[in-house]
């Protein structure tokens, strides 16, 4: 499956304008507060990966996955940015949560717990490749079965690695410390970004 969208060309950033390798919501209102214009491309890829590898190059190698999928099938002229976030508590992996019940589960686990959140972005152009991993530490709060229940059941948290959004109300009242890039946590370190795409 893919999608292309326009998402204009006016820009704040003196950062031309790139292909969105991502149908993520939050990595969309990242480029626009960042005043980054973009077109989104969005290419079906297989998130498997080696099991032999670290977690901050597990999140690059499926991030390098989106982008290529998009330039062998599309070929842009536009740099390509892809990215993939996933959470890693103690050395478990984890990302979406297949279900209601397994997103409950995940919250039990991150409670009271630090966590690392790890997005890996891959950013293409013309056969150049910018790769790199940004780490985030969160601390939740110890968090009641009923905090986790009227989360999970309000906000849906089923399109997100760890079962939950920062910006999202379990963010604003159960997170008891961050150490890193907040935007990072909501799937972009998007500073880090900008000032790689002003590379390219």
């Amino acid at each position: 499956m893919s999608l292309s969208l326009s998402q204009g060309s006016q820009s704040g950033s003196s950062v031309k304008k790139v292909i969105l390798a991502s149908q993520s919501p939050r990595r969309k209102q990242l480029l626009e507060w960042a005043e980054v214009p973009f077109d989104i491309i969005i290419q079906a890829t297989d998130e498997s990966y080696p099991a032999h590898l670290p977690p901050d190059e597990i999140a690059i190698h499926i991030a390098r996955n989106k982008a290529l999928a998009v330039e062998q099938l599309h070929h842009p002229v536009l740099p390509i940015l892809a990215a993939d976030t996933i959470v890693v508590l103690k050395d478990e992996i984890i990302g979406k949560p297949a279900c209601r019940e397994d997103a409950i589960q995940i919250l039990e686990k991150l409670s009271g717990q630090k966590h690392a959140v790890i997005t890996g972005v891959v950013i293409l152009k013309e056969g150049k490749e910018i790769a790199f991993a940004d780490i985030t530490e969160v601390e939740f709060h110890t968090l009641s079965i009923e905090q986790i229940e009227f989360y999970v059941d309000k906000y849906k948290p089923y399109d997100k690695a760890g079962a939950y959004a920062i910006q999202e109300w379990i963010g604003v009242t159960g997170i008891k410390s961050i150490n890193g890039d907040f935007y990072n946590v909501m799937g972009l370190p998007v500073s880090r970004v900008v000032q790689a795409l002003l590379q390219c």
